[in-house]
């Protein structure tokens, strides 16, 4: 932070951001009122609502987003009966499988009640109540995808605990993904 160019011997010296600082800050405040879709994205992108840091939301890039998307599916094919998924704190998956096979049965589970623009497909979900579900969830996935939203011990605990109540006993696939290096968590 910059003071003014007073004799600095003033009570009114008032502090002021730097050039770079308040250009970052307006930038931020921008993307906050953006709209959920992006303006100058494709006609085959996924629009997402915007992410809320505080929060501690990172979306997927769009690849990542893809290649798990892609993967999830995989695991679907393995069954001849009609597959569920479960995605924990993973809201940016999504609409990237409900892109790539709109029949594709997915329910989302995430704290931020700005997803209950999907309807049935959301629950709401907080990690520090693992059970507090719906009981028609329970036993009732045969793809479980988490990403915990935080690394804590207690809450990979609690989210290892919503794992069991959501999976169906037997045969059932869970992909877990957390923090990736250098680009950050993503859900």
């Amino acid at each position: 932070m910059e003071l003014n160019n007073g004799d600095g011997d003033s009570d009114d010296d008032i502090p002021r951001l730097s050039s770079q600082t308040l250009a970052a800050l307006r930038e931020f405040l921008s993307q906050q009122t953006q709209t959920p879709v992006d303006a100058d994205a494709a006609a085959s992108a996924v629009s997402l609502v915007p992410e809320d840091w505080r929060m501690s939301q990172f979306w997927y890039e769009p690849q990542t987003a893809e290649t798990v998307s892609k993967e999830v599916l995989t695991l679907c094919g393995f069954s001849d009966s009609p597959v569920r998924v479960a995605c924990v704190a993973c809201p940016t998956l999504y609409p990237y499988l409900k892109k790539i096979d709109p029949n594709v049965s997915v329910q989302l589970l995430e704290y931020d009640k700005r997803f209950e623009q999907y309807g049935s497909d959301f629950t709401f979900y907080d990690y520090n109540q693992p059970e507090e579900l719906p009981s028609e969830l329970k036993h009732a996935f045969q793809v479980v995808v988490a990403d915990p939203p935080y690394l804590s011990k207690e809450c990979l605990e609690k989210v290892a605990q919503t794992i069991s109540f959501l999976a169906q006993p037997g045969e059932s696939f869970l992909l877990l993904l957390t923090e990736g290096g250098a680009e950050g968590k993503g859900s």
